[in-house]
């Protein structure tokens, strides 16, 4: 294959209290870029880490010129503000991100690059298998096939956290809000993707700090940001309810008028019935009520990453200069 020696990766990966990942993955991508024909960057934002992971990727960082680090300022959580900085500081002819636990293999980079080569702009893994928990593993594939069915542009299913992006898709998927995944932005925005396939291993080190809550989080925020079903279900829904309400109490009403002195309706149907259409209301404010929230956060201009700290990055001069 050949290569233009000049070309740049830059490789992203975010990290949080990963004191135990952190050194090994920055070995192993060092190594694998090493030896291959281009010039790289290693590019570490942490997400403001408590367990000794700054320490390291200071070390790291004044050992290895090839390794950058931002430090944002505080927890942002799980969505793209956490590693928007990239958006600033990375530099190169073809970005890949991966994980700093080891789950995605950093040993598929190779390929990756490899069919950017062959004119592919985005590359993209695909979980066929998991050595994780099957519970989850069963959970994520039957939140794929949700997301592919409800969304109103077809989904990649299974896709992965490591992903491969030429400049020009970089520079695209910049422009999106921080509520919608890389992974989604890539089915909206139309490129030809090649998917690689791969069983996802175990983590080598430490605890995810993905709990229910966040997955939970993470799954509806993917629903809301590309999907617009939910209303039209709540739609046909309460238009459904309305027509078996208006039959049930015709039916109360004509059995009360044949049989009025031996048709004892009671007060439980009331209360079962009232109890129900609450419920059912409370479930779909709810969904009105994320909707609103996604628009909130579009049109309250929230700010970018605050970075505490940068290591080995230029400064970006400022607008006009």
């Amino acid at each position: 294959m050949a290569v233009d020696s000049k070309k740049k990766v830059c490789v992203t990966v975010p990290c949080y209290n990963e004191v135990g990942n952190v050194k090994p993955m920055a070995d192993t991508l060092t190594k694998i870029m090493q030896e291959l024909p281009y010039d790289y960057e290693i590019l570490f934002t942490d997400n403001c880490s408590t367990d000794g992971t700054k320490e390291i990727l200071r070390s790291l960082a004044a050992q290895d010129k090839h390794i950058k680090v931002l430090m944002n300022n505080r927890n942002y959580g799980t969505d793209r503000r956490a590693s928007t900085g990239c958006g600033k500081y990375a530099e190169g002819d073809v970005f890949i991100a991966i994980a700093c636990d080891f789950q995605e293999p950093p040993e598929l980079i190779p390929e990756f690059l490899k069919y950017w080569e062959q004119g592919y702009k985005v590359v993209c893994g695909q979980k066929t298998s998991s050595k994780e928990s099957r519970l989850k593993y069963a959970c994520r594939c039957i939140f794929y096939k949700l997301i592919n069915e409800l969304s109103d542009t077809p989904q990649y299913e299974n896709m992965s956290g490591i992903l491969c992006f030429d400049k020009e898709v970089y520079e695209e998927l910049k422009k999106y809000d921080y509520d919608v995944d890389f992974r989604f932005i890539v089915a909206d925005a139309g490129y030809e993707v090649k998917l690689i396939q791969y069983q996802q291993q175990k983590r080598r080190s430490g605890k995810s700090s993905y709990n229910v809550w966040r997955y939970l989080t993470f799954a509806i925020t993917s629903m809301i940001a590309t999907s617009t079903a939910p209303l039209r279900l709540m739609t046909v829904a309460g238009f459904l309810m309305s027509v078996i309400s208006f039959a049930a109490g015709l039916v109360y009403l004509i059995a009360k008028l044949l049989f009025w002195y031996h048709f004892q309706a009671g007060m439980a149907p009331i209360l079962i019935g009232m109890f129900f259409i609450g419920s059912v209301q409370l479930f779909f404010l709810g969904i009105v009520g994320e909707y609103i929230g996604v628009i909130l956060r579009r049109v309250s201009k929230t700010p970018e990453a605050i970075l505490s700290e940068k290591l080995n990055v230029e400064e970006i001069p400022p607008d006009g200069e």
